[in-house]
């Protein structure tokens, strides 16, 4: 079902809240020092994952080698928390830089992510990722639409070297538990340039359930049709934030092989739903500078990114 309206949130009076608890949190220090290993195996099945990687875009399969460059935004499939899952909250994620209750429903907003060329991850490397909380605002308390907005800050470091070898931000936003009612249109996304490339591919429950896997992200939203329809309010299941992420990065890519990546910027816009097909869409619109978005088959687009590269 990729046709929908967005659920507009129930009124929500702050005197329900306790604003007490989530300022001590938005005070508290919170970090988390995650080590990891840039596996081939583990790559392998990522690739296996991708429409850009998997062999049925033209290119042949191609298995990743130990020792040549991580590819961008590939480390997005290592780092994940262990918790046991009597740890989750209710709707399967990790409670790792969440705020309390009842902000429990988690969005993935958006974020950047900066390469450092001297130090370029490489597969088969052991590394560090780093995480800490940049800043945290309350949004929309005013008019009893409350929303808890997490940027967090993560710096990967390869063992033995004293720099970064790429800095992304992550923006989550938190919503109340509570229900959904009424609905409005998805959001419009305006100047897009015309597209030069593109890339289609429908993401199967298979997909989302590889990605799932992959990032250890138990969150139902992208697994339980019920959840996503009773808790959520949407029609189906959502694909994961950072697989789109991840595919308009592959896209450019995938079309400009040479190319090595300075920074990137994304914005999620709509939920991009499973089964439902995507086209990713990009145009090079400076020398060095690139604009990519996902757009359903209805013209609704779910993510924009940019993307600054030198060649």
């Amino acid at each position: 079902m990729c046709s929908w309206t967005r659920p507009a949130h129930r009124f929500l009076s702050t005197s329900s809240l306790n604003l007490q608890a989530l300022d001590a949190w938005i005070a508290s220090p919170k970090s988390l020092v995650l080590t990891d290993t840039f596996h081939s195996n583990h790559l392998s099945d990522l690739y296996i994952t991708l429409p850009t990687r998997d062999g049925t875009h033209g290119r042949p399969f191609a298995s990743p080698v130990e020792g040549t460059p991580l590819a961008y935004g590939h480390h997005l499939a290592f780092f994940h928390p262990r918790n046991p899952e009597a740890a989750l909250r209710t709707d399967g994620t990790d409670a790792d830089f969440c705020p309390p209750e009842p902000f429990t429903r988690r969005m993935w907003a958006g974020g950047t992510m900066t390469w450092n060329k001297e130090r370029a991850l490489k597969i088969g490397e052991k590394a560090t990722a780093v995480s800490t909380v940049a800043k945290v605002e309350k949004k929309g308390f005013e008019v009893g639409k409350p929303m808890i907005f997490v940027k967090q800050r993560i710096e990967v470091t390869v063992e033995g070297q004293s720099e970064p070898g790429m800095v992304e931000e992550r923006a989550h936003v938190y919503q109340a538990s509570v229900a959904s009612i009424g609905s409005r249109v998805p959001r419009q996304v305006n100047d897009l340039p015309k597209s030069e490339f593109s890339l289609s591919y429908t993401p199967t429950l298979t997909t989302l359930f590889r990605f799932s896997a992959l990032t250890f992200n138990g969150h139902h939203i992208h697994l339980d049709k019920d959840y996503a329809q009773k808790v959520e309010g949407y029609p189906e299941r959502l694909v994961h934030g950072p697989l789109t992420a991840l595919i308009l990065l592959e896209s450019l890519i995938y079309h400009r092989p040479r190319a090595q990546l300075r920074t990137f910027s994304y914005r999620a816009h709509n939920p991009v739903f499973v089964n439902c097909a995507a086209t990713i869409h990009g145009a090079i619109v400076a020398k060095d500078k690139a604009e990519l978005w996902c757009e359903n088959d209805e013209g609704v687009v779910g993510m924009t990114g940019v993307i600054q590269f030198d060649e």
